[in-house]
């Protein structure tokens, strides 16, 4: 989540413990306007980021691991607070690709994911608890 003006997703492998993704010096891939310097050797940028203009609080979500959507498999899925979209896109090569918004109608405020035993996932908001799964 960001602060003033962006938001971002930062992916990493786990075994890569102790990584400086930058605050307080960026915001996204952008200098942050508080900084002393703006210097971004040796910090992870994100992956992907949006600005405000877009949304204002990122909702974290899941890689979708189930068997419901096969497609999707690897896809991250996120949404936003504010504006209550629904995207995702899928890493390679440390690059975010294949990013998609999907016309799920409205969400409301989504607060948080979830994922079942199948690897299926759920987007709570402050409406209700929706699965995801395949248009009809």
């Amino acid at each position: 989540m960001g602060q003033n003006a962006w938001e971002e997703v930062n992916a990493t492998l786990s075994a890569a413990p102790g990584l400086n993704y930058g605050w307080n010096v960026m915001e996204g891939a952008h200098c942050y306007p508080a900084a002393a310097a703006c210097e971004s050797a040796g910090l992870v940028l994100p992956i992907m980021a949006y600005g405000h203009d877009d949304g204002c609080s990122i909702t974290g979500g899941y890689v979708y691991r189930g068997n419901a959507m096969p497609a999707l498999r690897g896809h991250y899925f996120y949404a936003d607070y504010c504006s209550g979209f629904l995207r995702s896109f899928r890493l390679s090569d440390g690059k975010a690709v294949d990013r998609r918004q999907w016309a799920v109608g409205e969400l409301g405020h989504v607060t948080s994911f979830g994922e079942d035993a199948r690897g299926e996932l759920y987007i709570i908001s402050d409406k209700a608890v929706f699965r995801l799964r395949q248009a009809d």
